[in-house]
């Protein structure tokens, strides 16, 4: 009686963890303005706003509407924004803020007959004798809570640069013991920014910490379904649930909870514009616990979203093989399809990993072994 044999070694699961980017620190400002004396513009003054922090000036000069624009401001809230006319005379002085995200503009309207006036992006430390009427006094108490606002995100933002100044060298060094309190620090600060937590869950599967990855990749994916900022990318925010589905499957596989990574990765699959890494991982996890019929399935998926990934022929033909029933004559008898599978797999990989496995399975169901492979890909 012939010995129903399997010719195979255990199948590789692909943990591979999405790379994370080094992060950049904060955008250059930058600002427009207005000056007018009452209803007329103000043509041809001077406009010089100061970093009172740094000493640097930068000058501009009003149009014929009084209209300025300049850019490459560091965002701030310490600048003296000051007017000259064109006789060299200062008309105008007042602390202001610069504090504008990407793609947006401090705009300051400025009245040089009024110098007390609040403005768009001033507090009310100005010159002139003007004495603020109640409505003014209450719009200048409003704009010093903006301005304190403004400085407390501003403290936050220098913060969280520092801490990527520090996290961006360890990560590309791979130095996760480093990385982790940066990131842990990073979220306190930031905590809507899920690739923050994204990155905590990697450095922590990195350091085989795989219950806390579990639990970073759960949180990462909850901040980036609830993200309300209308700036968000949907799409960057798709593939990260993706990778980090992906990750938390492969964590669950560490910790050898295969039903928690499969149901990890089936979601992983349904949120990825390219689910063939999800789909694979299914199809070895399945064949590892030995459910040849789900490996099966999970393999036709992935070779359906990548066509040229020969292991997935290798596990799917391996599947079928370990399926295979002996007949009335003793002859091992195998599912339709199986030495197609193998078979393509050499055609991709002649000389993979599994090249003499598959060899050994197609000549013990007597299939034909398709040797002119390598020479087709030479030529």
């Amino acid at each position: 009686m012939i010995r129903k044999s399997m010719f195979v070694s255990t199948a590789a699961l692909l943990l591979a963890l999405c790379a994370v980017p080094a992060w950049s620190q904060a955008t250059l400002a930058s600002v427009t303005g207005k000056v007018t004396d009452g209803s007329k513009p103000l043509v041809g003054a001077k406009v010089v706003i100061t970093n009172n922090d740094s000493g640097r000036q930068y000058s501009m000069k009003t149009d014929k509407k009084g209209e300025f624009e300049q850019i490459g401001f560091t965002r701030s809230t310490n600048y003296t924004l000051e007017v000259f006319n064109a006789d060299g005379q200062s008309v105008f002085k007042r602390s202001v803020a610069i504090t504008n995200e990407r793609g947006e503009k401090d705009n300051f309207l400025i009245d040089i007959s009024n110098p007390d006036a609040t403005n768009l992006g001033m507090n009310s430390q100005g010159t002139g004798g003007h004495k603020q009427t109640k409505e003014e006094a209450a719009q200048t108490a409003k704009q010093k809570q903006e301005l304190e606002a403004i400085k407390e995100k501003n403290k936050k933002a220098e913060s969280e640069n520092t801490l990527i100044a520090q996290l961006n060298p360890a990560m590309q060094s791979q130095n996760w013991t480093a990385a982790e309190p940066l990131l842990l620090q990073l979220i306190e600060i930031n905590p809507a920014r899920w690739e923050y937590v994204q990155a905590l869950g990697n450095a922590q599967f990195s350091q085989g910490k795989y219950d806390d990855a579990v639990a970073s990749y759960e949180k990462g994916v909850s901040v980036a379904q609830n993200t309300t900022d209308p700036k968000a990318d949907a799409a960057k925010i798709k593939a990260g649930l993706g990778q980090m589905l992906t990750n938390e499957g492969n964590a669950y596989l560490k910790l050898k909870k295969n039903p928690e990574a499969i149901a990890a990765y089936n979601k992983a699959a349904e949120l990825s514009s390219n689910p063939g890494v999800a789909y694979f991982n299914i199809c070895a996890t399945q064949y590892n616990t030995g459910n040849m019929e789900g490996a099966v399935t999970a393999c036709d998926k992935a070779i359906a979203a990548d066509p040229n990934k020969a292991d997935a022929y290798f596990i799917k033909g391996s599947s079928l093989y370990g399926n295979g029933k002996l007949d009335a004559q003793n002859k091992y008898v195998v599912p339709p399809g199986t030495a197609e599978a193998l078979n393509k797999y050499l055609e991709l990989a002649p000389d993979g990993t599994h090249a003499a496995d598959v060899k050994a399975m197609l000549e013990a169901v007597g299939a034909k072994i398709e040797t002119t492979y390598k020479e087709r890909k030479k030529k």
